[in-house]
């Protein structure tokens, strides 16, 4: 585990003026190297995370190599990234003579020999540990002596990728946002041995794509999906309780979010937990809430299938659906649980008290260098209300956090 120190913040202007001196002071204690020189940076993987990194490190006017497994996912995911620098141009942020200039910059293949240029590879395929050592082994085997190799992982331990490798001191990890090429935030996780000069390659790339650059040592989601992974079991337990999404959802939004917790699962797609919680198995001692299991095994997966937590008669508007309604009562009855209801200040008093709790457990365990990178991870990350500064700035409630 990688501890972090760091001063204090102590900000007497408000919650956004200890916001912004928050972003300002995260990943300040980072290794600093020599400024930025890259020839150019590969990328493996062409689905939604893949090629939005590789809009972002594209726009930012660096050279892309993608590489995928095979002629249809290279096609599938050069289009990916062709469409959203056709977008870039459509919405102005670059003109003609950019957009021909960074497709230009932009090649795809299956070959990852194409990747001994790149002066960091980023990896960036599917949430699977057995995979990613195996991409990990094979570009120890292509990419040049000194290049830095980053996963972008959400939640694997980046400590056992880089056991992957002849030299695990070239490992990190860069957790982007999706959308890669939009989001401000960069979770940049340093696994134990990781040397200076990939760390400080890594923040240095971060902040080229103008990216808030947060340190985190490595534990099971870093710093942002363990505090949401257990906000996510509290909303859980509470419609499992007697709630229901839309007043969780609707709890948040009133709160500032722009989107609660059930929303955004749908926009994510069920699927994709269900498979992680599916191959972690239960926690022993913590309860187990299997409605989202109940909901993915009638194919409800969110947005993309048109139901999920809610209904998508037009694809992107949530309904409440009674079905869902009648499925959360039934497993509720099956647990013998006397439902309740839940006052919209309950729900989010739990929200908040579940944050703050998970944040000092990050911070006692040296995860994080101080509580406002926690503030900075949940502003930029996950939809906090920017203007109430973070749940560890709620907690302090004088703006000093260590």
């Amino acid at each position: 585990m990688t501890a972090f120190t760091g001063s204090k913040i102590n900000m007497a202007g408000g919650a956004s003026d200890y916001l912004a001196a928050a972003e300002r002071r995260a990943g300040q204690d980072l290794p600093q190297g020599p400024p930025l020189d890259l020839n150019g940076i590969g990328i493996v993987g062409g689905g939604t995370m893949g090629a939005g990194i590789a809009a972002a490190v594209l726009l930012a006017g660096l050279p892309v190599w993608m590489v995928e497994r095979d002629a249809r996912s290279v096609d599938a995911g050069r289009g990916r990234v062709l469409a959203i620098l056709a977008d870039s141009l459509t919405r102005g942020v670059i003109d003609a003579d950019d957009h021909a200039r960074l497709v230009a910059q932009f090649s795809a293949s299956a070959d990852y020999e194409s990747l001994s240029q790149a002066d960091l590879v980023i990896e960036a395929v599917f949430e699977d540990l057995a995979l990613k050592r195996r991409v990990f082994e094979t570009l120890d085997t292509v990419a040049k002596p000194g290049a830095v190799l980053a996963s972008n992982t959400s939640y694997l331990d980046v400590g056992a990728i880089a056991g992957s490798v002849r030299d695990p001191a070239r490992v990190i990890g860069l957790h982007f946002f999706s959308p890669a090429y939009i989001m401000k935030l960069l979770e940049l996780v340093v696994p134990d041995g990781a040397s200076d000069a990939a760390v400080a390659m890594g923040a240095a790339l971060g902040r080229r794509l103008r990216k808030v650059v947060v340190p985190s040592g490595v534990c099971d989601g870093f710093i942002g999906n363990r505090i949401m992974a257990a906000y996510r079991r509290a909303c859980d337990e509470m419609v499992e309780d007697g709630a229901l999404p839309h007043e969780v959802d609707r709890a948040m939004r009133d709160f500032g979010f722009r989107m609660g917790v059930f929303e955004m699962q749908d926009l994510a797609g069920l699927d994709i937990a269900w498979a992680m919680r599916k191959r972690r198995g239960r926690v022993p001692g913590q309860r187990y809430v299997a409605i989202a299991d109940r909901l993915c095994e009638l194919g409800r997966f969110g947005r993309k299938a048109r139901q999920g937590w809610y209904r998508y008669d037009d694809g992107k508007t949530p309904v409440v659906d009674p079905q869902v309604t009648a499925l959360i009562e039934a497993e509720s009855a099956r647990l013998g649980i006397t439902r309740a209801p839940h006052s919209a200040a309950g729900i989010m008093a739990q929200i908040l008290t579940v944050m703050q709790s998970e944040g000092r457990a990050v911070l006692k365990e040296g995860i994080a260098a101080r509580a406002s990178d926690i503030d900075v991870v949940m502003v930029n990350g996950y939809g906090f209300p920017r203007d109430k500064g973070g749940p560890m700035y709620m907690a302090d409630g004088a703006g000093e956090t260590t």
